[in-house]
């Protein structure tokens, strides 16, 4: 069945290559960065204003402000379902319209077991080629696919769009995944991702496969929503549901706004992330809703100047900037701000996690701001003997990181913890106004105070600590 799949795959993916081959390939970064953050591919980072005739659909709008009542205006795509652009481009009197892509259009069945793969991948090709705006439509029901890649380059300069109304469930079967990632929207500038659905990866097939806890050549389960290569892009009003692993992943990307996302899996489900960033440059994630079993936001290697607001958290395992230092040639973490989150129950709150005996490398300003915990075991937390108890010390260094104005209740009697490396110490850790009161179990509340542990961390305080400053 895997050599089926993957042959159709190829197929596909072939024939999109042969439609798009008129778009310009980009070429390698002759520094080794990943594409998207070459000096040459980096373009000025656009607003969510850039983004207004294209964002609102009915009933949806940006942060703070109402939906549009204005709507696009859809048109049907020129010659029916299989139409291609005019040679030489639209006609003037099509300019600034959107023409719409619907994946019914193209055979796929909303019944829940059609194998729909061929029938969204013929869509997005037809979406992708069209040098006008366009839009792909997956509309209400229950659609079934296998592994899907939606690849650019796009031959349109405007954003193109795909509305995902309806929900799209993942084929349970481990053998329709040749590599680990379901829903793949990769090398594409300006892609809005909106429509108020669902991916459901019926992770609870696959969860069982998980050994990662005790097997460091585990099999790497699928993430439900891979973004790689994807700039200049916003995604809204999704909802992930039961990931087999991650459910959103995004890499090599710059200029990536997500906001109004729903992320759900049971809190023994295994490695199910919220979402992790790696690689990533200028960041906006905002108002996300997640309930998982693992990091509800994990920030990777090379990432900077990424800005997190307004997550709701729990059960999960807390903001993790990490884990750090698993694998050789890791780029520096830097300018990771974390603002206005509530943890609800999360084994951990503020999270930084290296790796013992890593390659050298450096996490630093690093902000974790207005922060509510309620119930959480570890509530403030450096830990550079992640994943392992090996003897080596992690060469990950870590400074200028400031935690300001975390309040809540912990169950555990030290709810800060930083435990920093014998090779490359803290540096500039500040803890301004820290108050985390202790809802355990009576009988122990009164009789053990609270306390803070620190090891090799250069720690300055300001304003009220409780629990009270490491001595």
């Amino acid at each position: 069945m895997a050599i089926r799949f993957a042959a159709a795959r190829g197929v596909i993916l072939l024939g999109f290559a042969l439609l798009c081959c008129s778009a310009k390939e980009a070429a390698p970064s002759p520094d080794g960065l990943p594409d998207a953050l070459s000096p040459e591919n980096q373009v000025d980072a656009l607003s969510l204003d850039d983004f207004q005739d294209v964002l609102s659909p009915v009933g949806h709008g940006l942060p703070g402000e109402p939906p549009s009542a204005s709507g696009l205006q859809d048109d049907p795509p020129a010659g029916g379902p299989q139409g291609s652009p005019p040679p030489g481009g639209l006609p003037e009197s099509e300019k600034g319209k959107v023409t719409v892509f619907d994946v019914t259009d193209y055979d796929a069945v909303a019944d829940a077991q059609t194998d729909n793969v061929e029938a969204f991948m013929r869509t997005w090709i037809a979406a992708c080629h069209w040098r006008g705006a366009s839009k792909v439509v997956i509309p209400e029901g229950k659609f079934l696919i296998g592994q899907t890649v939606f690849q650019g380059p796009c031959n349109s300069p405007d954003p193109i769009v795909v509305e995902a109304r309806g929900t799209i469930l993942a084929q349970p079967d481990l053998s329709e995944y040749p590599s680990p990632e379901w829903f793949m929207f990769e090398d594409i500038n300006q892609l809005v991702l909106k429509g108020g659905g669902t991916f459901d990866g019926q992770g609870a097939f696959a969860w069982k496969y998980n050994d990662c806890h005790q097997n460091a050549n585990c099999l790497a389960l699928p993430t439900n929503l891979k973004f790689n290569k994807v700039n200049n892009s916003v995604v809204q009003d999704i909802t992930s549901l039961n990931s087999k692993s991650f459910h959103f992943f995004v890499t090599n990307s710059y200029n990536f706004t997500a906001f109004n996302l729903t992320i759900t899996a049971p809190g023994n489900s295994p490695n199910t992330d919220g979402m992790h960033l790696s690689r990533c440059h200028t960041v906006n994630l905002s108002y996300f809703t997640i309930k998982t079993g693992d990091d509800c936001l994990s920030v990777g290697q090379g990432n900077t100047n990424v800005n997190i607001t307004g997550m709701y958290c729990g059960p999960g395992q807390g903001l993790s900037v990490g884990s750090l230092g698993k694998y050789p040639n890791e780029d520096d973490v830097k300018g990771i701000v974390w603002r206005n989150c509530t943890l609800n129950g999360t084994t951990n709150g503020a999270r930084i996690k290296t790796w013992p005996g890593s390659p050298p490398s450096q996490a630093s300003s690093i902000v974790y701001q207005d922060i509510v915990m309620n119930d959480v075991r570890n509530p403030i937390i450096i830990d550079q003997k992640y994943g392992a108890h090996l003897s080596k010390a992690s060469r990950v260094k870590i400074s200028d990181v400031v935690f300001k104005n975390l309040t809540g209740t912990t169950n555990s009697k030290v709810p800060v913890t930083l435990l920093c490396s014998e090779l490359v110490p803290c540096d500039g850790i500040q803890m301004k106004d820290i108050n985390l009161a202790y809802n355990g179990p009576p009988n122990f509340q009164h009789s053990l105070p609270l306390s803070s542990l620190c090891r090799r961390a250069k720690v300055s305080y300001s304003g009220k600590q409780n629990p009270p400053p490491c001595t």
